[in-house]
């Protein structure tokens, strides 16, 4: 089904309209069902970013501010984030050495081993929910950084 077909509307102002509003529905789409996935895993979309950022950073740790800074959703509380996750005993946080105001957050072994299971679901839920052939997926990157720019 095209866009036009899904939100039951047929004209738009343009093009660039159809594009701006195909993209807000797809990334609700994609959302929706990235929810269904994580949760199952008992994860918000935040902190499967947040967890997944340590890991990049691992084994070296990260402060708050630099969370915020790689974060997808920069209107994301990520202290409040790191709370949940470090009672879920995903992360640890401890005082940063360099400067005593700032604390360094680290993956746990914990947050390390669900990652490891989640990457295997993940991989089967996008080769499962994409349509598109790597070269297209490569095209819409590259478009999608286009109009970004």
């Amino acid at each position: 089904m095209g866009i036009s077909e899904d939100i039951k509307q047929e004209k738009f102002n343009s093009e660039y309209e159809k594009t701006i509003i195909n993209i807000i529905y797809t990334n609700a789409w994609l959302h929706q069902q990235q929810l269904q996935l994580f949760k199952s895993h008992g994860l918000t979309t935040p902190q499967y970013n947040i967890l997944r950022i340590l890991r990049g950073q691992y084994p070296k740790p990260a402060t708050v501010n630099l969370l915020i800074d790689r974060m997808l959703d920069k209107s994301s509380n990520a202290s409040r984030i790191v709370d949940k996750l470090e009672q879920k005993g995903l992360v640890k946080r401890k005082q940063c050495s360099e400067d005593r105001r700032a604390v360094d957050v680290l993956i746990s072994e914990k947050g390390l081993n669900l990652l490891e299971v989640m990457d295997v679901k993940m991989t089967e839920w996008e080769r499962g929910s994409s349509k598109l052939t790597e070269k297209e997926a490569a095209t819409l990157n590259s478009l999608l950084d286009k109009m970004r720019s």
